[in-house]
């Protein structure tokens, strides 16, 4: 298991020379499927996104519509399932080389690992490793006893956007404990080049580079307003902290989630930073 600790960005930049090859993406988190939630209204607004995925250099997408919350019953699994194998079918009709896969942006209940038995509610890739959990956005909630009990079913959870959670970013204690119970943060492209703003910018750079941030996907609804950004994010790491880093949070951490395998983990500089 490869660790890049305590900013030697020479070591994130050079190791593993394989990894460094050119590949595709994977993408954990979008908003890919037709008439679910608020991404696509229609079919062929999907297909339009999903042409611009493929521009952007990703192979494979999971889908990741909201359940729970406000679409409280709208996107059991067997729905999800069910849409995603109809734009697989309608990707390959139209000659669009994209791979969809289950998975949901589950917010944050009490009833998850039982909706998770029941088979109401999707982890990523359907896979039964990854979960991809969202908070509530304008209050704080601790929610190390749902992290406890998902990890003793042998699921691991994977916090989306984390650096646009204004309440979660101001609580580096709580959620330093949560990093060390299974969880994992996954910022937005968009959010690292500066789409979303200078504070929500910052918040995603710096979870970057203490470390703490894992996974980097689009979280894409749209072609406009929420559009993918991920080979201008790779860049932008790449410059910045090298392309050692921007592969590992970008192509290899991602490619893991898809194929139910460990997440590797990233620290580059020394804790204080993150405090400091």
């Amino acid at each position: 298991m490869t660790n890049f600790l305590n900013g030697d960005v020479n070591n994130v930049r050079n190791d593993h020379p394989k990894r460094l090859r050119p590949e595709k993406f994977n993408d954990i988190h979008c908003h890919c499927l037709p008439a679910l939630d608020d991404g696509p209204a229609t079919m062929s607004e999907s297909l339009v996104l999903c042409r611009m995925l493929v521009a952007e250099g990703i192979a494979t997408v999971v889908a990741t519509p909201h359940q729970l919350g406000r679409f409280e019953g709208r996107n059991e699994t067997a729905k999800v399932r069910e849409a995603v194998r109809i734009l697989n079918k309608s990707l390959r009709n139209n000659n669009v080389p994209l791979n969809i896969v289950p998975g949901g942006e589950v917010r944050v209940d009490e009833r998850i690992c039982e909706l998770l038995k029941a088979d109401k509610i999707l982890t990523l890739a359907d896979g039964g490793k990854y979960i991809l959990l969202e908070l509530p956005h304008q209050i704080f909630i601790d929610i190390e006893p749902l992290l406890t009990e998902l990890a003793s079913m042998g699921i691991q959870s994977i916090i989306s956007h984390a650096e646009k959670n204004a309440p979660l970013v101001a609580q580096h204690q709580v959620l330093r404990k949560w990093l060390e119970n299974s969880a994992h943060l996954q910022i937005t492209a968009s959010s690292l080049v500066g789409d979303l703003g200078p504070k929500v910018q910052r918040a995603a750079w710096k979870f970057l580079t203490s470390g703490w941030a894992t996974l980097v996907a689009t979280d894409a609804h749209d072609i406009n307003a929420r559009k993918p950004r991920m080979r201008a994010a790779f860049d932008r790491i790449s410059a910045r902290l090298g392309k050692g880093l921007a592969h590992l949070v970008c192509i290899e951490n991602p490619s893991r989630v898809v194929n139910g395998q460990d997440i590797l983990p990233v620290a580059l500089y020394n804790q204080q930073e993150v405090d400091g």
